[in-house]
């Protein structure tokens, strides 16, 4: 995984070709940029490369970028589901907001980052 400018790009290596393939991954259902190189050095240029780009483009073209996961999510849980992330919540005498980041954070072993509650 590699960070730029707050994107986060996947990386994949096609061993029949010796070509790392990366593409970004936190702006939506598409990727508003995919590059590739055959060392490291070289993909994480691409990737910075491919950013500018798409940032000088959007600029150029008076069109809003597609910025990186603000960080909000809709979540539908269902009433039974909700309830009990409610009452686990209250129990812990913390938000149900709290509640659910520490927990999604537990499952992904992601980094503690201060959340809007």
């Amino acid at each position: 995984m590699m960070e730029y400018k707050g994107y986060l790009a996947a990386v994949e290596f096609d061993d029949s070709v010796n070509v790392l393939h990366g593409r970004v991954i936190n702006s939506g259902p598409y990727p508003i940029a995919t590059f590739e190189a055959t060392d490291t050095r070289q993909l994480r240029r691409e990737f910075h490369r491919s950013i500018d780009e798409y940032l000088a483009w959007c600029e150029e073209d008076g069109v809003e970028p597609k910025r990186p996961f603000s960080g909000k999510l809709n979540l539908r849980l269902g009433s039974e589901l909700h309830a009990a992330v409610a009452a686990a919540a209250a129990a812990r005498r913390t938000s149900i907001n709290s509640w659910i980041v520490d927990a999604v954070r537990e499952r992904t072993n992601a980094p503690y980052q201060t959340n809007d509650d």
